[in-house]
């Protein structure tokens, strides 16, 4: 029987004090995006190697984040059900951000005589402890909402999230090239990484310290505890299984996210490389003796700065847009928006492809800010009828396979491809980073022919 008749409706400063944790998750998350690509190549990673590295995201998406939702669902304590997988998530994934810049003095603490790949391998080891700790995070938080608010709120609330993410990220971004052109001011790496960790931590401890949980009665509470154990002792394909078997539509869900984060990630992984290396002519550093790359340290620190700013600029898009393609799905239907927001981001991935210059992939970056938005809030929509209650963590956490999973192949494949595909640059070698903008863009289309399938209440 559902209890959604229990769950209040929030008000607008409810909802924005709601998602501020998720401001300093997303604040964190950006500055992994743009700054482990030139961390790691700083430390001799090659194309694949970044892409190896960058598979931290998905694997411990596909692990940590159904294992973390049953568990979550099966957490009963003082304190909440999801409360304390936010707080010590945010806790050790804020110690691994500020850690990973120090990842070179600490591999020389085994002495000066330490193999030349240890500072990367402890640099791979802390991004995948921010991966951890974001994801472990992320799906309890996701999981708040169909627990606490009222059906009729949750595309809204989902919207919420989308506006914070993109808050968080134009902050995230913004404030080392702000400070250079207001102040002529550069942050050090150490000091961004820093800021993220700091930025997690505090954000995710106000959500946890203000937002109260809802708590049901003790008979309802045993029933959910019961609900929960079965769903737990559950094996993990059968819970699957139930999932996808609850609608065909629910299918359909999973492949629209399959198809748009292979396109998404060509984005989030590849964007700062392609600005350094394709837009500012900055070659591949990671073979070159140390007095070469300081030739184009200057340039490669220009490009950081825009590559910043083209992220700033594609969240603040998606900041300004998430509540109102929240209200446009309300009247025209989540799918019908969904898709052409899709869409958009597909022509902005060609234009990138096509037109490489800083003025086109600027506004390119802004047109991706839309799908994006949609992106972060339209598909947890369309799915939140379809979850059964006392799942909600369980089911969040298979949802998300279904977006670390096609990063896998983003992390290999692509990354492959990309590291085989070279050019010259006078003495220098190359590589197409932009190819990876051609393939998001085949990845999106796709997805969009899917989205169109997908029955709503409307269509039936």
């Amino acid at each position: 029987m559902s209890n959604d008749e229990n769950l209040r409706r929030f008000s607008s400063l409810a909802l924005l004090n709601f998602c501020i944790g998720f401001f300093g998750l997303q604040f964190a998350w950006q500055m992994r995006i743009i700054l482990s690509g030139p961390l790691t190549e700083s430390l001799g990673a090659s194309p694949l190697l970044y892409g190896i590295i960058w598979l931290a995201g998905p694997v411990t998406g596909i692990v940590v984040q159904p294992i973390i939702g049953a568990l979550s669902d099966n957490t009963f304590t003082k304190f909440g059900r999801r409360i304390p997988y936010l707080f010590f998530g945010a806790l050790f994934g804020a110690l691994g951000l500020i850690l990973l810049p120090k990842s070179e003095a600490i591999s020389n603490l085994f002495g000066q005589n330490h193999p030349e790949w240890l500072a990367l391998f402890i640099a791979a080891i802390f991004i995948w402890i921010v991966d951890a700790c974001v994801n472990a995070a992320q799906g309890p938080y996701r999981a708040l909402i169909p627990d606490n608010i009222a059906k009729s709120q949750h595309a809204i609330a989902n919207s919420y999230l989308s506006f914070a993410i993109g808050l968080g990220s134009v902050v995230a971004a913004g404030t080392a090239p702000f400070l250079k052109w207001a102040f002529n001011y550069q942050m050090s790496v150490a000091a961004q990484f820093t800021m993220a960790g700091v930025a997690f931590i505090l954000g995710m401890l106000w959500t946890c310290i203000t937002f109260r949980e809802n708590v049901p009665s003790k008979e309802v509470m045993i029933e959910k505890k019961l609900e929960a154990k079965k769903q737990v002792s559950k094996p993990f394909v059968e819970n699957v299984k139930e999932f996808l078997n609850a609608s065909p539509e629910v299918g359909k869900i999973c492949l629209v996210q399959f198809f748009t984060w292979i396109g998404i990630m060509c984005l989030l992984i590849f964007f700062t490389q392609y600005v350094v290396h394709i837009l500012y002519l900055v070659p591949n550093t990671a073979d070159l003796a140390p007095n070469i790359v300081e030739v184009f340290q200057d340039q490669q620190i220009k490009a950081q700065n825009f590559a910043s700013i083209c992220f700033a600029f594609f969240n603040l898009i998606c900041f300004i847009i998430a509540i109102p393609i929240a209200k446009m799905a309300e009247t025209r239907g989540n799918k019908r928006v969904h898709a052409g927001a899709l869409f958009l981001m597909a022509v902005a991935f060609l234009l990138m492809t096509l037109m490489p210059n800083n003025v086109t992939v600027f506004a390119a970056m802004g047109l991706a800010g839309i799908g994006w938005a949609s992106t972060l809030s339209l598909p947890f929509a369309m799915l939140s009828k379809y979850i059964k209650e006392g799942t909600e963590g369980s089911a969040m956490g298979i949802f998300n396979i279904f977006i670390s999973a096609p990063q896998v192949l983003v992390c290999t494949l692509l990354a492959w491809f990309i590291n085989l595909s070279t050019f010259k640059m006078g003495d220098f070698t190359n590589n197409h980073w932009d190819y990876a903008f051609l393939a998001g863009a085949v990845m999106l289309i796709i997805a969009v022919m899917i989205t169109l399938t997908v029955k709503e209440d409307e269509d039936e």
